[in-house]
């Protein structure tokens, strides 16, 4: 009886099934780490209460950058991943704005990052780790990215 459970016909239909579904019987696929970031970043911008992305320096340099004629928005600034053929783990740097529950907030920025995550990869998310590096305050002249980069010029 043992060897009926082990028959080797019934072997690699348990194994593409326990892969998940980005391995199939047809092939695999394989998401770079970009991909799941920027999926992770566009999800995170999209919850109220998200001023901003990344620290300092790197919002620093993504506003220098986006200065440049023709170059892109970074849609993974302030996001780190690590990418499994299953599983995905990311970290995601914040600006929260004033006045904004930051528990409800990092609860939120999981909640869409997990579901956009899951649905577009078909990876499981395992955990996302918030960081929150500081609190937006809005202003009447709200020209603090243009005076830091005339500053920096």
């Amino acid at each position: 009886m043992a060897t009926t459970t082990q028959d080797s016909s019934t072997a690699p239909a348990v194994a593409t099934g326990a892969n998940g579904p980005l391995t199939t019987s047809h092939g695999r696929t394989t998401i770079a780490d970009t991909v799941v970031s920027k999926i992770a970043g566009l999800a995170a911008r999209e919850v109220n209460g998200v001023h901003d992305l990344g620290g300092n320096t790197s919002r620093a340099v993504g506003a220098l950058r986006e200065r440049i004629p023709g170059a892109s928005t970074n849609y993974a600034q302030g996001v780190s991943v690590e990418v499994g053929e299953k599983q995905a783990a990311v970290d995601i740097d914040i600006v929260a704005e004033y006045g904004v529950s930051i528990s409800d907030l990092a609860s939120g920025i999981r909640r869409n990052v997990i579901a956009a995550l899951e649905r577009m990869t078909g990876l499981e998310v395992v955990e996302v780790n918030i960081t929150v590096h500081d609190v937006y305050v809005a202003t009447e002249d709200d020209g603090d990215v243009e005076s830091h980069l005339a500053r920096v010029e």
